[in-house]
Parts: structure tokens; sequence; C-alpha cells
């Protein structure tokens, strides 16, 4: 299953250093398993990607950005099952 990310995330502007996301890892790109956590380094250099914008999160693991969280989610919490994105 590939999942397609919102725009937002397709933008290099719209993520920064910092930021608790939810990014896909190339290894779980066919079923579509989320991980989170916080930005250290956006190595994507063109300011749009269409599968998402690939980052470095602040353990080391590598994806492409699936999803923004919100300031109000909690950042330990990965999405239910019933997150749609």
């Amino acid at each position: 299953m590939i999942m397609t990310p919102d725009r937002s995330c397709q933008q290099r502007a719209n993520i920064r250093q910092g930021l608790t996301v939810d990014i896909i890892q190339k290894s779980d790109q066919r079923s579509g398993k989320l991980t989170r956590g916080t930005v250290q380094e956006i190595l994507t250099g063109s300011a749009f990607h269409p599968h998402g914008i690939k980052v470095r999160l602040s353990d080391g693991r590598v994806g492409r950005v699936a999803a923004i969280v919100s300031p109000g989610s909690p950042a330990g919490n990965p999405p239910g099952p019933d997150t749609k994105i």
C-alpha cells in the first residue's frame, strides 16, 4: 500500500527542524507504517517533492514526511489505525 502525503508535506517550506512529524521509511513503504519523531535535518534539496520531503529524525531514522503532527498531538503516540493521511 503506497500512501500519498498531504500537500503540505510535499513543500520543503512547511518542514523545519524541531517539528514533530510522521514519516514513512523506505522499508515501510509497502505497509504504510508511520514512524513519529522530531526533524533533525531536512535532506530533500528541492522546494517540492511529490512523495514527501525526506528528513532525518533526531533518533537517526530517515524517511519521507507523510504528516505534520499538530502542536496539540502527543509526540510519543503514533497515530491510531483510523488515522487517514
